[in-house]
């Protein structure tokens, strides 16, 4: 059981590391049935069908069919969302604030205790026996 989990986990880490989303395995039904219909269309086989939509006839593809636009817009990993961050640190010596800080010195306190237990010595009610 152990080793099937860690095989799931390990497809799940290597589907992410590959950017697939849910969405996308959702999809695959969509791919099928396009490359389907380009097998019926122009006699294309899957290969043909994968280089014509994800590699290098995608440009010609897109240009030549208009018309199934938007079917292409339905099929699988499409995403071309990228994010980065660019974080810089700029020191310009003329910005540079040479401003002297004041200490100012209170000689007011906000200051007051109360002594909230009390101690059983004091008020003398536990005494050690005396001897006469």
């Amino acid at each position: 059981m152990s080793k099937l989990c860690a095989i799931l986990l390990s497809a799940l880490i290597l589907m992410q590391s590959f950017n697939f989303g849910t969405d996308d395995v959702l999809q695959l039904d969509e791919l099928l049935e396009h490359a389907s219909f380009h097998k019926q269309e122009y006699g294309d086989n899957f290969f043909v069908f994968l280089s014509k939509h994800y590699g290098e006839l995608k440009a010609d593809h897109s240009k030549n069919h208009q018309e199934e636009q938007k079917d292409h817009e339905q099929l699988p990993f499409q995403c071309q969302g990228h994010a980065s961050t660019l974080i810089a640190f700029l020191s310009h010596p003329t910005l540079i604030y040479t401003n002297e800080i004041q200490i100012l010195d209170r000689t007011e306190s906000n200051f007051h205790y109360i002594n909230f237990y009390s101690s059983l010595h004091e008020e003398e009610l536990l005494q050690p026996p005396k001897q006469a």
